[in-house]
């Protein structure tokens, strides 16, 4: 077990380090000057040069590169261009929103997901089981934007059950959290339904149902359990997608958090603020694949016994 996490670590190291280095260099050779689109147009080339040496912006881009690194791996993303507040602060100030999204998001889609997927697989052949599956092919397809805004019209704004955007109170969340979830709840469904179906017909589940088991305790108690690798890589793999997928939603409801900065910031050029949100994003998908590939070893013992085999 020492060695698969060990591996799996050096791995999510390796992913940061190329990561931040493509994230750096492609930001900095893209056409544009920050330190221009800071200044505005009124200000004169010896006000701009000193103010980019004080930036340090006129050294060469692998130095800057390398300052930038040294200075993350201590949690110093640097300064914003614009706001002339720590990258750091700012981000933790719009992660809070983020998070609290992401997560209310994911709590959502995995419950809802999994729950539909076992009742459906349970139903098979039945109008239950297809309508279910016709529900989770049409949340897998339709956009999210198109989802949120028909949200809004219905229950934001002819019924007036929820509010429209904001967040004042957990109620602002309601809307946001069902957009950005309905989609992967749906992809969850269909994976756990398939693994369900394909554990129920072993010879185990048979003998469990000749013992007399209630079939609903073989299904949740033995089916489930033996079918949760499945839905473990998709549930982990889409919490990353969650917090990415959360920058169109934060637009569209007026959500201050990471989304909104990214956009704000790739608007005006905040190179620190671009490279450090694009890290911490880059930082939560890995460490919730790591966490993923640990969760598979204990679930089943087999993937890591195979890789040390192969050792």
């Amino acid at each position: 077990m020492r060695d698969f996490l060990v591996k799996r670590l050096l791995q999510a190291v390796g992913i940061i380090l190329c990561i931040s280095a493509i994230t750096f260099f492609m930001l900095n050779i893209v056409p544009g000057d920050p330190v221009r689109i800071m200044m505005g147009d009124m200000a004169d080339e010896a006000t701009i040069e000193t103010v980019r040496h004080n930036m340090g912006l006129d050294k060469p881009v692998a130095e800057q590169y390398v300052d930038w690194l040294a200075g993350m791996v201590t949690g110093d993303f640097g300064q914003s261009y614009t706001q002339r507040k720590d990258v750091t602060q700012l981000m933790g100030q719009a992660f809070s929103v983020t998070a609290a999204l992401a997560a209310s998001a994911y709590v959502f889609a995995l419950v809802l997901g999994v729950v539909v997927g076992v009742v459906a697989a349970a139903k098979r052949g039945t109008w239950v089981d297809q309508t279910l599956m016709s529900l989770a092919i049409f949340g897998i397809s339709a956009p999210v934007f198109w989802v949120a805004i028909i949200l809004q019209i219905v229950f934001a704004l002819t019924l007036h059950w929820l509010p429209l955007s904001g967040i004042k109170t957990p109620a602002y969340f309601v809307l946001p959290t069902i957009a950005l979830g309905v989609r992967y709840a749906a992809s969850i469904a269909r994976v756990t339904r398939t693994s369900m179906l394909e554990v129920l017909s072993q010879d185990y589940m048979r003998t469990a149902e000749a013992k007399g088991l209630k079939y609903w305790v073989i299904v949740v108690r033995h089916a489930l359990r033996n079918a949760l690798i499945p839905i473990i890589t998709i549930a982990g793999t889409q919490l990353g997608d969650i917090f990415t997928g959360s920058i169109l939603i934060e637009s569209i409801f007026s959500m201050p958090g990471m989304g909104k900065m990214m956009l704000d910031a790739i608007n005006a050029r905040d190179l620190p603020l671009i490279q450090g949100g694009v890290m911490y994003i880059a930082l939560i998908c890995v460490v919730v694949y790591f966490v993923v590939d640990v969760l598979y070893a204990v679930v089943d013992p087999r993937i890591r016994l195979g890789e040390e085999g192969a050792n």
